[in-house]
Parts: structure tokens; sequence; C-alpha cells
């Protein structure tokens, strides 16, 4: 029988994971330490499974380490594709999908994809895709929730109104 391994009680690995991803210190220390251990023989397979990255990601390191220095090791900001929406704009629409979208017109009691698509399309004159109106949304803190239907066939009034109705026909 071997040995235990050591158990954590108070911290989960993803609660570790964003410890590291959330501070650039631990990022760059993680790397520093990666190419100490290239210098020191290891090969980059080798250091692959123990830092959770390619083998390549690793030789990219001690590429920039080697160049730059320590600043070859931290993130550069990325370009990427300008936004749709300005910061002005996303957080107004954040705070117009705080209120009901009946006080817009709409006849729902809350968002949903395709109402604040035709939102963002008329407010702003933006178009955006489907999926990427849910990705807008979780980005500005707001979670998709699967509504409950209503309908009249609940209240018990309603009811017999639809039944008169269809005996009507």
């Amino acid at each position: 029988m071997g040995r235990k391994v050591k158990q954590l009680h108070n911290y989960t690995t993803e609660q570790i994971k964003a410890f590291i991803d959330n501070d650039d210190k631990y990022k760059l220390g993680i790397r520093l330490y990666a190419v100490y251990q290239l210098s020191k023989g290891k090969s980059s397979r080798e250091l692959e499974d123990l830092y959770n990255t390619s083998f390549k990601q690793i030789c990219n390191w001690a590429d920039r380490f080697d160049r730059e220095g320590i600043e070859g090791l931290r993130n550069k900001p990325r370009s990427g594709r300008p936004a749709n929406l300005t910061a002005e704009q996303l957080l107004e629409l954040k705070e117009s999908l705080l209120q009901s979208p009946e006080t817009f017109g709409y006849n729902t009691g809350s968002w949903s994809g395709p109402v604040v698509r035709d939102f963002i399309e008329k407010k702003f004159h933006v178009t955006y895709k489907q999926a990427n109106v849910y990705n807008l949304m979780h980005s500005l803190g707001f979670s998709y929730q699967r509504t409950k239907g209503k309908y009249p066939e609940q209240d018990p009034i309603k009811r017999e109104i639809a039944k008169t109705d269809i005996k009507k026909l």
C-alpha cells in the first residue's frame, strides 16, 4: 500500500487555478520557474504535464525570456476585433436589462435572447448573432434561465371562457 496523497480541505482545484489566472505575479512566477527548469536541463516535453500547457508554449516562454528578459514573460495586450458596442452602450444595455422588457414595449415579462437581440438592433443599430447575444449577456453578468410558460387554462375563469369558446365552434 502506497503513501496517502495530501488532500486540501479548504480550497478546490478550481479556486486554486483561479488564484493563478487572476494574478499576473503568479503567472509570471510559474513561467519563470518553467524557464529555470529548462535551463537546468529539463525538456519542454517533461514540463508539459507539470505546467498544464503545451511544450510549444514553454518553448515560447523561453524564447521570449531570452530576448526580452522578465518582461517577455508578461502577457501582452491583444488587439482583436473592435467591440460593436462602446463601454457606455454596454452600461446602458445592462441598466435596460435590469428593467422589465414591458417598459420598452415588448409583450413579455422577461428578457430572452431574441428580445435582447431585437432591443439592441432598435436601440443601438447594431446586429448580433443569436449566440453572441447570450455571450454578451453573460459578460454583463446575466445568466440564461428558462422561463415557465403561463397558460390561460391555469386560471379557472379563463379556462371556462376557453371551454365555451371551443364549444361554440
